[in-house]
């Protein structure tokens, strides 16, 4: 969705509720036993991104910090950050930082107050008869990557002063066939999307995003600003049920597993186990071991600002670190946010 776009929306979204009296932002409404519900609007369908929450429910970490949580599905024609701007849902949940640098950059009042992945997984993938290991290595390479990979690519050749004419973009879908059968040299995706890359077999070699300079966040949780202003309990009673649902799935991951598919019956099981074990790699690092779980770095956070700025990427504004990301969330929750890497 382009910023216009989604501008529109908040507006019309802001309009409604204005016109059915509940004002342009939603107070966090109360379930009937009291407590204070938390509807997590996703960026995405409903997945194993989100076993952590799903241990948290099932367990009653969320009952115990009086809280109930309600996942919302996203989906291709949802606009979660509109959705949560507009102050319908309480919590958002995008697959990486830079939507809500953009969100920030327009204008538009939602900031990240903790993040699921600390290291992002996207990956650029080949085969070891064609390897790309580092980024010099795809000058005279045909890159086959998403419509909304292309500024990720970018951002890579611009870190690491690569002349984009020096490497050749093939727009291709989800698929990683066009790599198999030489289409192009360079596929793209996540690194936790193991059933997807199962097609590569050992002769896969990968080159995180992250190793090659740019660093951006995956699963940032986001509020609007008014909700971190006025409601900054609830979401420190969210996070810290959340981190404890997190470090049981880091803990019993066959559990967690079972859990997730019992919640999200779509799921397949022995797929999901697979990818538990890779994506709990990506929550859990060095710097949830020193600060807990969900834990960023605002030097990250400008980085990025930074990069994209040097891209052109803000049509409208350079947004302010403030105006992206808070760590006050974090820092209500340091003492109960587990830590471990």
């Amino acid at each position: 969705m382009t910023s216009m776009t989604r501008r529109a929306a908040i507006k019309g979204a802001l309009a409604a509720g204005a016109a059915t009296g509940l004002g342009p932002l939603l107070s966090v409404e109360a379930s009937a036993q009291g407590k204070a519900v938390v509807n997590l609007q996703l960026g995405w369908l409903l997945s194993g991104n989100q076993i952590g929450e799903v241990c948290a429910k099932a367990l009653g970490y969320y009952d115990a910090e009086g809280v109930e949580l309600r996942f919302q599905a996203g989906g291709p024609n949802i606009d979660g950050v509109a959705v949560v701007a507009a102050g319908r849902f309480e919590v958002g949940q995008v697959s990486s930082s830079p939507s809500l640098m953009l969100a920030a950059s327009q204008d538009i009042p939602i900031k990240c107050f903790a993040t699921g992945a600390q290291v992002h997984p996207y990956t650029f993938f080949s085969l070891k008869k064609n390897p790309v290991r580092e980024p010099k290595d795809l000058v005279g390479k045909k890159v086959g990557i998403q419509a909304t990979g292309v500024i990720l690519l970018r951002a890579l050749l611009a870190k690491n002063k690569i002349a984009e004419k020096d490497v050749t973009i093939v727009t291709i879908g989800a698929d990683m066939a066009p790599l198999l059968t030489g289409q192009v040299d360079v596929v793209t995706g996540w690194l936790t999307n193991t059933t997807a890359l199962k097609v590569l077999g050992d002769q896969r070699v990968d080159m995180r995003l992250w190793d090659t300079g740019v660093r951006l966040y995956a699963l940032p949780y986001y509020a609007t600003s008014d909700t971190i202003a006025k409601k900054s309990d609830v979401l420190a009673k969210f996070l810290r049920a959340t981190a404890k649902g997190w470090a049981y799935a880091h803990a019993n991951q066959e559990k967690a597993v079972d859990f997730l598919v019992k919640e999200f019956p779509n799921l397949n099981r022995a797929d999901e186990l697979e990818a538990a074990k890779v994506m709990l790699e990506y929550a859990f690092t060095e710097k949830t071991k020193a600060e807990g779980w969900g834990a960023m770095d605002p030097a990250v956070w400008q980085d990025q600002i930074a990069l994209y700025a040097e891209l052109g990427q803000f049509t409208k504004r350079v947004p302010k670190l403030e105006e992206v990301m808070t760590l006050d969330i974090l820092r209500a929750t340091a003492d109960s946010r587990p830590k471990i890497g």
